[in-house]
């Protein structure tokens, strides 16, 4: 069986769920532990609604993940809980080390790397505070065979020496990014250098920032890495020149180099208490990835270039040139050990700007969904006067639950909510997006568009997030379901039970068969 009929499966999945939430039985019946769509919201106590008899969801669950597991290619089975997400369950420490076959005195022996995340800074009462994340590992020495055994575990239905020799490159140096030895107990020192170029946006300097006239210094992160090698904590720095953050508008670029490793250099932003900040996730907005297809968004991450989404860059460019002192931040679930091509395709193609990825303490699926909303948490409380925009799009089931909530959690700090509809878009997302967050905002504060096009003209800056032209039709309920077939209050044609059943059914067997 095909990875592709495994994802139309799962859509079917959904589909049933949702109809079980659209029209329960009218009859009382005891109370079960309840079972929802696969979905972020699976946990969610608000969307317990279901009074379907469980037996019938679990058992359509367990046989799509029988399907999952039965199948000869490596499709992950956390598919089936709407989390498209490639990268899951990386091994660490002793796996890494027993998967690699080193022993103690040859990792002793490596000498200690450093991923530098680009990080963000405010102004406080006492001065600027620098946030520091990243990683420390080590790199172990490894076979090209080994690298193409380790490799061959994340492909589907392909093998290393399938792939293209460039490809095949690429695979093997993100698994080598993977199979790393992360650093616990270690103490980090960076030196701060005023910057004078990051990003790529037709901007002098690469957009969003100014260079300072000073900022020169050495800082001692004051923690010991974690278990899992990381560190992540504010640092007060010193002024040396900079502007204080009361006084100034511009965001002031600073280059930040590690001590004692050649490659953990990045690019920190310190950002005034006032003015707009946009929040863009990067898969299938900024780049071609399509994770709702497992097959395709794992080579498109895994072994084939980064590809910009269409002109999306343009917009990005116009909005970097147009609007004073705006701020990119970018935040991406892409665990950490695999966001260095993430961070090179962005300088490159964007404008510069400060990044969020997931933490390795952050490694399972339930810690999957909850990461985006802490990072966005993080931010937002620490910018307590700034204003919002966020970008991502539908494909993403956490970023549907997460960003309504921000405006509802962050009152008068989300200026506009743009999400690309991906279903709208590529005939190859199958899953569901659920709109229900949107229902009680303000519809001008929020746009589903189609193309980057549809962005163009927008008076962002002033609050004018709706283009006209482009129709919404929301539902507030699940769309995206095959052949049209969309649930909520504000469908646009409310379907009787019997004819909504026959639907589901019709749609779920039609695409499977056209899957085979």
């Amino acid at each position: 069986m095909s990875p592709a009929l495994s994802v139309a499966l799962l859509s079917f999945v959904p589909l049933i769920s949702a109809y079980a939430v659209a029209n329960p039985k009218p009859t009382a019946v005891a109370q079960e532990h309840p079972l929802i769509t696969p979905s972020p919201t699976l946990r969610d106590p608000v969307t317990r609604t279901i009074h379907l008899k469980r037996g019938i969801l679990d058992d359509l669950k367990g046989d799509v993940n029988s399907v999952l597991s039965g199948l000869g290619s490596n499709i992950p089975s956390y598919v089936a809980s709407g989390v498209p997400n490639f990268f899951q369950d990386f091994p660490v420490g002793e796996d890494v080390r027993k998967s690699l076959g080193v022993d103690e005195s040859q990792v002793s022996a490596l000498p200690i790397s450093v991923l530098n995340v680009p990080g963000y800074g405010n102004w406080t009462d006492q001065g600027w505070n620098l946030r520091f994340h990243g990683n420390v590992y080590k790199q172990p020495n490894t076979t090209q065979e080994k690298l193409d055994d380790l490799a061959n575990v994340f492909l589907i239905d392909t093998s290393i020496d399938e792939l293209p020799p460039d490809q095949a490159a690429q695979a093997r140096n993100l698994t080598a990014e993977i199979f790393v030895l992360q650093q616990s107990n270690e103490n980090v020192t960076f030196d701060l250098k005023p910057a004078p170029t990051a990003g790529a946006s037709g901007e002098q300097g690469g957009g969003g920032a100014v260079t300072p006239n000073g900022g020169s210094q050495q800082i001692k992160f004051p923690n010991p890495t974690t278990t899992e090698g990381d560190f992540d904590a504010f640092v007060q720095i010193d002024s040396n020149g900079l502007t204080d953050g009361n006084k100034t508008s511009n965001i002031q670029r600073l280059n930040v180099y590690t001590e004692g490793s050649n490659i953990g250099n990045a690019t920190a932003y310190l950002v005034p208490p006032t003015g707009l900040t946009i929040i863009s996730d990067i898969d299938d907005i900024l780049r071609i990835t399509k994770i709702y297809q497992p097959k395709e968004g794992l080579l498109n991450s895994f072994a084939r270039p980064f590809v910009q989404w269409k002109n999306m860059p343009d917009i990005y460019a116009n909005w970097s040139r147009s609007i004073p002192d705006f701020h990119f931040h970018y935040l991406t679930t892409t665990p950490e050990q695999v966001t260095r091509n993430y961070m090179d395709f962005i300088y490159k193609t964007y404008p510069g700007g400060s990044f969020d990825t997931r933490p390795l303490n952050f490694s399972d699926v339930d810690a999957t969904l909850s990461i985006r909303k802490y990072l966005l948490n993080k931010i937002f409380e620490t910018y307590p006067r700034r204003k919002f925009i966020l970008v991502a799009d539908t494909s993403n089931s956490d970023v549907m639950k997460a960003y309504p909530q921000m405006a509802t959690d962050f009152p008068g700090q989300v200026q506009c909510i743009f999400l690309r509809n991906t279903s709208a878009t590529d005939d190859g997302d199958k899953f569901p997006y659920d709109t229900s967050g949107f229902k009680d905002l303000d519809k001008n504060t929020y746009m589903f568009f189609k193309v980057p096009d549809d962005l163009t003209n927008l008076d962002i800056q002033n609050g004018h997030c709706l283009n006209a032209s482009i129709q919404q039709n929301l539902t507030f309920g699940y769309q995206g379901l095959p052949f049209g077939i969309d649930l909520g209050k504000g469908a646009a044609n409310p379907t009787s039970r019997a004819s909504l059943w026959v639907g589901i059914v019709v749609a779920g067997v039609a695409v499977v068969f056209t899957m085979i």
